[in-house]
């Protein structure tokens, strides 16, 4: 970007609502580049590092806009605390529309009169056609999409209910989109890319480093031996900590564990009434904890500057997710600690989790009766005839959709595809694509492995992993400290280089995502990881460039 446009009208305008709305004395050009962009009428793509100030990106830019924002974000707790912080910023007003409080028709009414810029939803309000007309008749001037790798199958965290939104977009006008998330590796934000239906994009990708977060795995072979050790570790740092547990049995037992251990602790997860789970958050926020054990369900939207450590009783289903669970920690700058408490057979676990097939009985079914009914069928009728609940319905629709068999229409309904596949075929392509999904998951379990057993710098590990290059040790991790982790060799070139396009017999195309002396690592579009042998690759020709 040059002088000019860094320092142009429309700089400065963003620059002065920034300052005087919400106290930011200055804009990060991560942050600048995007809101200019959208100003502009394009849509941008920006994966930052947690903590960086996404929010900013659509907040500031939204005052300037004729029109109220449409914020798509996953998780009601992060809802109300970004509805609480525009309040308090007096930034034109914010409400949120869920399942969790009332008044939703009168707070689409007050976006749709003008007297409220921002309105928050989760995907799942947006399935509802009734919704989506309201926000249409508000005429609105931009859409963020938070946490943008649910889109993304590819995603550590997919939610069907995301392959909706390029239709809520197109329905509403398509006005400029943003789309935000803190991991996505280029795989995934090549799909997001697609699946938003995003147009004149610009994709903004800051550093995905965090070096104030010391990296550590610790590993062990009988569980009550590392248990004992997560807990004495927990209750001897100082400063704010969060636990990370695999099941919602272990979250209440390491709580209570660290409880009898003199620390202020709490447990949290799915399986708790939302009220307590309200409970904990806020305390939490008002530093009247010392530690949660939470599952993942503790997770995105927490924006708490000062927690200390982030401790992993398992190790998660793949790196993104480790990535994004250690990054809530240290977001103030200051020294933090993320460290894996690990052994081998509780990746088992992780991959008994992950499994379960597409229902292909379900699948046959309704492609079906999509396919012989002919016109137009509405959601709710299917589901009804089907008797299943609404999750089971999009997760078969969507693979349906996806093997072109069904189109869903602006108002959710569904009919079948012109030229579609018969019921069978679309049933054995939709399956097809399930298993596809479910090789990448275990491909990212076995890179969560490689991360932990790994003798090299763990940080570069983590960041060629995401695609983005390093070209020295980290000193601070424990591989490094130990000196066991070696530099990396200078980038030599040739076909195998990062980023790489490259094909093989048997797993197709893929790009080539690390490098090392010996060995890389390609990420495969139908099998996800696989980590080579250079010598073997070289010897057997396995592997074709471009």
């Amino acid at each position: 970007m040059g002088i000019k446009d860094r320092f142009g009208p429309r700089a400065r305008r963003l620059r002065t609502v920034a300052r005087k709305v919400f106290g930011w004395r200055d804009l990060r050009p991560g942050q600048l580049d995007a809101m200019r962009h959208l100003l502009d009428g394009g849509d941008a793509l920006v994966v930052m590092p947690t903590g960086s100030g996404k929010s900013a990106v659509y907040q500031v830019p939204a005052l300037l806009l004729d029109g109220p924002t449409v914020v798509v974000s996953p998780l009601i707790a992060l809802q109300r605390d970004q509805v609480a912080g525009l309040a308090e910023a007096d930034a034109g007003g914010a409400v949120a529309v869920n399942s969790t409080q009332s008044g939703g028709e009168a707070s689409l009414e007050a976006v749709r009169a003008g007297t409220t810029e921002f309105v928050f939803l989760s995907p799942e309000q947006l399935a509802k056609p009734e919704t989506v007309e309201r926000l249409r008749a508000a005429r609105p001037s931009l859409i963020a999409v938070d946490e943008a790798h649910c889109v993304s199958a590819w995603g550590h965290d997919f939610r069907p209910d995301y392959l909706r939104l390029g239709q809520v977009i197109e329905r509403l006008g398509h006005p400029p989109v943003v789309a935000l998330t803190a991991t996505a590796s280029p795989a995934v934000r090549e799909e997001i890319v697609a699946v938003l239906g995003l147009r004149n994009v610009r994709q903004i990708v800051r550093g995905f480093d965090r070096p104030n977060i010391d990296l550590e795995v610790r590993r062990f072979v009988a569980q009550e031996d590392l248990r004992r050790a997560l807990v004495e570790d927990a209750a001897s740092r100082s400063g704010l900590g969060l636990v990370y547990v695999a099941t919602r049995r272990a979250a209440e037992e390491y709580a209570s564990a660290l409880r009898e251990a003199g620390r202020r602790a709490e447990a949290y997860h799915a399986g708790m009434k939302a009220a307590e789970r309200h409970r904990i958050h806020e305390m939490f926020r008002d530093d009247e904890l010392d530690v949660v054990v939470a599952t993942s369900a503790f997770g995105m939207g927490i924006d708490k500057p000062d927690v200390r450590f982030v401790l992993h009783a398992s190790p998660p289903e793949s790196p993104d997710s480790y990535y994004q669970e250690i990054g809530r920690a240290g977001r103030d700058g200051e020294p933090a600690a993320a460290v894996l408490f690990y052994r081998p057979e509780d990746l088992g676990l992780r991959r008994f989790f992950a499994g379960g097939r597409a229902d292909e009985e379900l699948l046959l079914r309704v492609a079906t009766l999509v396919h012989e009914h002919g016109g137009t069928v509405p959601a709710g009728e299917l589901r009804d005839l089907l008797d299943i609940g609404a999750t089971r319905l999009t997760r078969a629709v969507n693979l349906l959709e996806r093997a072109n068999a069904i189109e869903v229409t602006g108002e959710g309904d569904l009919r079948p595809a012109p030229g579609g596949p018969a019921p069978e075929a679309a049933t054995a392509r939709a399956v097809e694509l399930d298993d596809t999904r479910r090789r990448i998951d275990d491909s990212r379990i076995d890179m969560m492995r490689a991360y932990a057993e790994t003798t090299g710098c763990r940080r570069r590990f983590l960041l060629e992993y995401f695609g983005e290059p390093r070209e020295r040790t980290c000193e601070a991790c424990d591989t490094c400290r130990a000196g066991v982790a070696e530099e990396p060799e200078a980038e030599a070139g040739g076909p195998f280089e990062m980023h790489a396009r490259v094909r093989h017999s048997a797993w197709g195309a893929g790009v080539v995502m690390s490098r090392e002396s010996d060995r890389i690592t390609v990420l495969f579009d139908e099998v996800g990881y696989k980590t080579l042998s250079l010598e073997a690759v070289e010897r057997e020709d396995l592997l074709a460039t471009g």
